[in-house]
């Protein structure tokens, strides 16, 4: 696909965590065609600041290993001053304790919206981010992932970025059957976001987990955070507790969507 741009990932160990720093892979038509302009690449110290923030939960900044959010956000390409919109955060609002401080830092905006269906909260065309996080399993199972997707295209200005972390089946996997466990296809992804008129702008595995065999009793909630471990009259033992605990978060794609100029 002459728009999917694929970043290199380099590696680097801090404080002996390995994180993923993202590289964007240079492309000779970058200068030429709109649609492979890339992110920012310099160091953003207000972006920094909020995801360092003691206002964040201890509980959510540990997760910060898993998520790592200010390579993701990066790579998406956020910026400063933007108007940001976020899709069903929910109530604790892992993305929103980062996005809303650096939107009201940036003279930003920053909109929350967990009923879709009741609209995106700002006009159609105005908004230059929307994030969906961990949403598309449901939303297949719902069968509203197209009716969704096509109300992000008509939110975002052209040139605006969708930006799409979900926990990620194996290639080739039956979405009807991947969804019920919290995992769907990237392929799914990526064809509903060109349905609706997007171009693939970046994917990276920035968020990947080879740990993760995506085989689980109670589907990715047996992974942290949530950490299911009963259900049914299925109960895990200490050991097999341990075992899911030791994968952490699930295996994640990580997918950057332009709406075109």
């Amino acid at each position: 696909m002459t728009h999917a741009l694929r970043p290199l990932i380099l590696m680097a160990t801090v404080a002996g965590l390995a994180l993923a720093t993202p590289v964007l892979a240079q492309n000779a038509r970058a200068s030429q065609d709109p649609a492979l302009i890339q992110p920012m690449t310099r160091e953003d110290e207000v972006l920094k600041a909020a995801i360092a923030s003691d206002n964040r939960s201890d509980a959510d900044r540990a997760r910060d290993v898993y998520r790592r959010p200010y390579e993701s956000l990066t790579f998406w390409g956020l910026q400063p001053g933007q108007a940001v919109v976020e899709i069903q955060p929910g109530a604790n609002g892992w993305w929103t304790q980062i996005l809303q401080p650096y939107a009201a830092a940036t003279g930003g905006t920053y909109v929350p919206v967990n009923r879709i269906q009741d609209g995106l909260g700002v006009p159609d065309g105005s908004a230059d981010f929307i994030l969906v996080a961990r949403a598309f399993h449901n939303w297949h199972r719902a069968g509203r992932t197209d009716e969704f997707m096509a109300m992000f295209f008509a939110g975002l200005k052209p040139g605006g970025i969708l930006a799409v972390e979900q926990h990620r089946a194996p290639p080739g996997s039956d979405v009807d059957q991947s969804a019920v466990t919290g995992y769907v296809p990237e392929a799914y992804v990526i064809a509903a976001a060109l349905k609706a008129g997007f171009v693939l702008d970046g994917s990276s595995d920035l968020n990947a987990n080879p740990a993760d065999d995506h085989s689980h009793p109670f589907g990715v909630w047996t992974l942290p955070p949530v950490r299911r471990s009963e259900q049914d009259g299925r109960v895990l033992t200490e050991a097999e507790r341990a075992a899911y605990d030791a994968i952490g978060e699930s295996d994640r794609m990580t997918l950057r969507f332009r709406k075109p100029e």
